[in-house]
């Protein structure tokens, strides 16, 4: 009876687990392509950021030199700022379902002692584009690039 009973908890922590290791997977890639884009002094000074808050394109406009030196980096500097925490604020309102979904997920170590950590299958996340959005580096705009949907197998990735 115990056993049965755990064997039953065992197929629902694993079956958990392949959806939070799939959602892990979906969650990382829309991360990598997150950007934020802020507009500083009267629109004269555009930036923008990918997920890492690093900055990826700027445009001044035709009156930018209106402004000094001193200002325009001043307007720079806290727009890229601005830019970084709101990209970080879209990573975690995407992260919140899957870590409500985490959290009610039975631990492996609850159900059997000395079980090991398998937070080490965790998916690790796509590298974040450097490059503008409109860019043809950025992934997905090259016609010739190949769909990597889906996770990849733990036997793949250890292959």
């Amino acid at each position: 009876m115990v056993n049965e009973r755990l064997q039953e908890d065992m197929a629902t922590m694993l079956s958990g687990l392949s959806h939070q290791m799939r959602g892990i997977a979906e969650v990382q890639r829309k991360r990598s392509l997150l950007t934020a884009t802020v507009l500083a002094e009267e629109k004269r000074i555009e930036v923008t950021v990918n997920a890492d808050g690093v900055l990826i394109d700027t445009k001044f406009a035709d009156d930018v030199l209106d402004l000094t030196m001193d200002e325009i980096a001043a307007a720079l500097t806290e727009a890229v700022q601005d830019a970084a925490a709101q990209v970080q604020q879209k990573a975690r309102e995407l992260m919140d379902p899957l870590l409500a979904h985490r959290n009610a997920m039975p631990k492996l170590s609850e159900m059997v002692e000395g079980a090991p950590d398998l937070g080490g299958l965790i998916p690790q996340p796509p590298a974040t584009p450097t490059v503008a959005p409109d860019s043809p580096d950025w992934p997905g705009n090259r016609p010739d690039e190949a769909d990597a949907s889906g996770p990849r197998s733990v036997v793949a990735d250890r292959d």
